[in-house]
């Protein structure tokens, strides 16, 4: 478990590095889309960036299934590799969904282009943003992926395989119920940025305190009436939102 700690500790000091230095802003999304950078190479440094994120959110809420898997493998052969594999497919779930991300902000940016109404009222983005991971905080399939990840054991039991090829299966199964249940939350990281050190502080122990919190599953609701009543204020008077969501 010791390489899996280094990678969190390393990808929370180069968020804090960058945040010191100013550097961060340029991996920002909005930067590198608006930056004059090829639109492949764009998106190749935000998936860099990303991977950082990746590690800095959401390794810390997945520790007691990656801890257990751990422990399982322990006998098998290759168990290094099998970790990677498992490892592998938990990554390969969430830089799928970054790069989509992207994409859609790609959209975004297009839209605000040639919508000049949009382009006048830009934080109107960041409260639809808002609302929906509030509003998702209600649903059912919150609940259903939120329950996978609370139980790691009962998830292990179920689905553990011997075999390389199977930890990299199990590990992007359990990426898709991650994803489930933290996509949205996510998505509100994504619109502050990888520059927004204090939102991703505040994001990674929400989701780490709703998976393994003894009082998850009540924060859950509180959060998604916070978020919906957040959009709404922003919608009506976006001087009173921080400006990491305020669209300037």
């Amino acid at each position: 478990m010791l390489p899996i700690a280094i990678a969190i500790a390393a990808a929370w000091g180069l968020a804090i590095a960058g945040q010191v230095s100013g550097s961060a802003i340029l991996l920002h999304h909005d930067t590198l889309i608006e930056g004059g950078l090829p639109l492949w190479a764009a998106l190749v440094l935000f998936v860099l960036a990303w991977q950082s994120m990746i590690a800095a959110m959401m390794l810390p809420s997945s520790l007691p299934l990656i801890r257990m898997f751990g422990a399982v493998s322990a006998s098998q052969p290759r168990r290094g590799a099998a970790m990677l594999a498992f490892l592998g497919g938990y990554a390969g779930v969430w830089t799928a969904f970054g790069v989509a991300a992207f994409a859609g902000d790609v959209l975004v940016h297009r839209t605000v282009d040639r919508w000049a109404w949009l382009a006048a009222h830009p934080w109107l983005i960041s409260a639809g943003v808002l609302a929906l991971a509030g509003a998702f905080q209600f649903s059912s399939i919150k609940d259903a992926c939120l329950d996978k990840c609370r139980l790691p054991g009962t998830f292990l039991l179920q689905h553990y395989r011997r075999g390389v090829g199977a930890a990299f299966v199990l590990g992007r199964d359990h990426g898709l119920f991650c994803l489930g249940c933290c996509w949205a939350l996510m998505l509100v990281g994504f619109a502050a940025g990888f520059a927004s050190l204090w939102w991703m502080a505040a994001l990674t122990a929400l989701m780490v305190y709703e998976k393994t919190g003894k009082n998850g599953k009540r924060v859950v609701p509180v959060v998604g009436a916070m978020l919906i009543v957040w959009a709404l204020i922003l919608a009506v008077h976006p001087g009173w939102v921080p400006p990491a969501f305020s669209g300037s």
